[in-house]
């Protein structure tokens, strides 16, 4: 882990709100900018966590680690504010008992369903008003910011999940769920993305070196997120040190980071941080990082 625990030094964060703007310099990328995702309406910090690295099952290496509800803590205080949830994760109630302290809107909550076989243990498959439902008490709140399809990987899931997408739909016209969408894992699957409507946020695999991404080409990648964010879908980077294969790197994750911030239609990223010097590591990075 040298790559991520070397050379943050000593890095003053300043306190944002959400709903504040502006940035530390204005040609340096600032981790805690306030951007919005899409036409959402949805406010956040361009850098969020993720707690599912290696998830699955309903536990990931923070749970399994013990370190999960500590660490989101962590997140929060040092100025992130937007947390990436799934229930394949199993991470629902350390996020709502990290947070609970802290006033509901001034973070973001998003989580995923899983539709698939596996990934979660148990068979059964409930509708989205269920499933949600269990999500809002499992996080302790009245509201779910974003609530996407997880894993999705035919270029058909539009018809496959048509019956979810418009549950999905009736709870956000009720105001359970602020914005829904979709994370894929095939490039297929993100061209259907990119031509749906219905797709508010989604989670985009996105690095230069086409690792752990929808197509080992980021060329091919590059114009679909484009045409995304042109319509008004809010994009989220992930998978930028290629599923960890690089996190020893750090050349290729400041390379990674200059890319996805410099392309200007990825409007957040989220980086599973497993230790708070992570946390750190990657603020430095990100203020190094000049922006044209």
């Amino acid at each position: 882990m040298a790559a991520l625990t070397t050379g943050a030094g000593t890095i003053l964060l300043g306190r944002h709100v959400l709903g504040s703007t502006g940035v530390t310099s204005p040609q340096a990328a600032d981790p805690f900018r306030i951007v919005t995702l899409g036409k959402t309406g949805i406010k956040t910090t361009l850098l969020g966590m993720g707690t599912g690295f290696t998830g699955g099952n309903r536990s990931s290496n923070i749970t399994r680690a013990g370190v999960a509800e500590s660490l989101i803590k962590t997140a929060y205080e040092k100025g992130i504010r937007y947390f990436d949830c799934a229930d394949s994760y199993g991470t629902h109630p350390h996020t709502r008992d990290a947070l609970k302290v802290y006033p509901r809107e001034s973070y973001v909550v998003g989580t995923k369903m899983w539709v698939l076989r596996g990934g979660i243990p148990e068979p059964e498959r409930p509708d989205a008003d269920i499933v949600v439902d269990r999500f809002r008490k499992e996080l302790n709140t009245d509201y779910i910011d974003i609530v996407q399809l997880h894993c999705m990987m035919t270029g058909t899931w539009t018809d496959e999940q048509k019956r979810q997408m418009e549950i999905l739909d009736n709870l956000k016209a009720k105001g359970i769920v602020k914005a829904h969408g979709v994370s894929v894992h095939s490039f297929q699957a993100l061209e259907a993305a990119a031509d749906s409507p219905w797709v508010d946020v989604i989670h985009v695999r996105i690095n230069p070196f086409g690792i752990s991404m929808d197509s080992k080409d980021p060329s091919q990648v590059v114009p679909v997120i484009e045409k995304m964010h042109k319509t008004g879908k809010g994009i989220i980077g992930m998978k930028l040190i290629g599923n960890g294969n690089y996190r020893d790197d750090s050349s290729r994750i400041d390379e990674t980071l200059k890319f996805v911030l410099g392309l200007g239609t990825v409007d957040m990223v989220i980086v599973g941080f497993e230790q708070p010097d992570q946390i750190d590591n990657y603020v430095g990075r990100f203020r190094k990082v000049t922006l044209a």
